[in-house]
């Protein structure tokens, strides 16, 4: 199981599998090739895409000005672009939480 990173000019990118309205926010590993994420926020007028672009910068060590959300801003299935990274440097990030 690994996540479907695509080189894009500019930049990687990352498949997200959003859950808003968690417990809590967290990593949950993969799902059918996304990165799955949880997070708190309930999804009203994008509050929790931003609450969402901000966890994934945190949790990978990115800065939020180098993920733009690119796809699904109102479905669960969402394509970030990160920009100023390799593929390879991405997967290294994302690999503990798999």
């Amino acid at each position: 199981m690994s996540i479907d990173l695509t080189e894009y000019s500019g930049g990687v990118l990352l498949p997200v599998r959003a859950q808003p309205g968690s417990r809590k926010n967290e990593i949950r590993g993969e799902q059918n090739g996304a990165l799955k994420v949880s997070i708190t926020q309930v999804p009203e007028k994008g509050k929790a895409n931003k609450v969402l672009l901000a966890f994934i910068a945190k949790s990978l060590g990115l800065r939020k000005s180098q993920i733009t959300l690119i796809a699904g801003e109102t479905s669960p299935a969402k394509s970030f672009l990160i920009s100023e990274i390799t593929v390879s440097e991405l997967e290294e990030r994302i690999a503990p939480f798999l």
